[in-house]
């Protein structure tokens, strides 16, 4: 069984991530005035129509492509040695600091406690008509999946292939696809949570959901 209690200890000793934000083509940079411990903030509004924190201009025959931070956090790294030189695609120009917020902390646990069921090819997935009633009548977590149980159909170029969930027996916890949306190759489908595993994942998230603060 999973310790619950390491795990938390680990991500609280960490509770960050970096992210490393490349030149996406080639080009000559031009940072934004940067200074590490400066905040930043990712895209924000509805429908993400607001614009994170501009770090740096790629300039690329005469057009200059904005690079903007993907997510909030501090700065951590700038690389101002390559300023106004051409640098190549993938070169790590900006590391940023991302600070966890509880439902980050959350997806993070859930994902090494419970068993990932991914899906086999690019697809488009559906539950089955049975599993899909039943969800939307009381929620995932109405639903225990089997080993060699048809769960779903996976659609593509107009053929639909049923998918046989492989995976130890138990209860749906999570759902990671939306019906109609392409999932790529290896992406989880499902998060599910053996029966007697329910009540300590439960308590978990409600301990992150009380006690986790979060940074600005």
């Amino acid at each position: 069984m999973f310790n619950i209690r390491e795990l938390l200890e680990e991500i609280k000793n960490s509770p960050y991530e970096e992210i490393e934000i490349q030149a996406p083509h080639t080009g000559v940079v031009e940072f934004c005035k940067l200074d590490p411990g400066q905040r930043v903030v990712g895209a924000s509004g509805t429908f993400k129509e607001k614009p994170g924190t501009l770090l740096a201009n790629l300039a690329r025959e005469r057009n200059k492509k904005p690079i903007l931070a993907p997510q909030k956090g501090e700065v951590v790294f700038v690389a101002r040695e390559m300023e106004g030189r051409f640098v190549e695609s993938g070169e790590v120009l900006v590391r940023l600091r991302h600070f966890l917020s509880k439902e980050e902390v959350i997806q993070r646990i859930l994902k090494q406690t419970l068993s990932i069921f991914l899906a086999p090819e690019r697809a488009k997935y559906y539950f089955i008509p049975e599993i899909d009633l039943k969800i939307k009548a009381s929620g995932e977590r109405s639903v225990t999946v089997r080993p060699g149980q048809e769960i779903m159909i996976a659609s593509r170029m107009k053929r639909e292939t049923p998918v046989v969930y492989s995976g130890p027996e138990g209860i749906i916890y999570a759902v990671y696809f939306s019906a109609g949306e392409n999932v790529d190759v290896s992406g989880p489908l499902i998060g599910v949570c053996p029966e007697d595993h329910l009540s300590l994942i439960q308590d978990v998230v409600a301990r992150v959901q009380t006690e986790w603060e979060e940074r600005e």
